[in-house]
């Protein structure tokens, strides 16, 4: 293949509809826009959204609610989910692996929930003051 050898597939490029050439085109007289009224005129259009002058559905609706783009790559772990694990030094590489914190999480705190009964480090976590006395407390340790 050549740079001047590259063309569209075939069917990707078709001429452009020429309107108002005669009634034999089938877009003839009005060139599709119907009869009268503010979309039959040139350069008369609207914003999306614009009602005719009524109070549009997005301005009458109240504002509601906030997405965090953040959310998506935080995750909470409890001290029960840690007693499920296998193994005993934990980061986030092998909370993933057990399909306890999602694929996109970057940041994850352990925090204090259930018991937890096995001595575990963890490596490159954060974890709750609470958590981090229950985990030390059991000879674990927090890095």
């Amino acid at each position: 293949m050549e740079l001047n050898t590259i063309q569209p597939a075939a069917g990707a490029k078709h001429a452009k509809r020429r309107v108002g050439r005669g009634i034999g085109s089938g877009l003839g007289k009005t060139a599709g826009r119907g009869h009268k009224g503010q979309k039959s005129r040139s350069g008369g259009f609207h914003k999306v959204g614009f009602e005719g002058g009524q109070m549009p559905l997005q301005r009458r609706l109240p504002k509601r609610g906030f997405k965090s783009l953040n959310a998506s790559f935080k995750a909470e772990v409890r001290l029960s989910d840690l007693e499920t694990l296998p193994v005993t030094e934990i980061d986030i590489l092998a909370l993933k692996q057990a399909g306890l914190v999602g694929v996109l999480a970057r940041d994850v705190r352990v925090i204090l929930a259930g018991e937890l009964t096995k001595k575990v480090s963890l490596k490159g976590l954060v974890a709750t003051a609470g958590a981090k006395a229950a985990i030390e407390a059991l000879g674990g340790s927090v890095a």
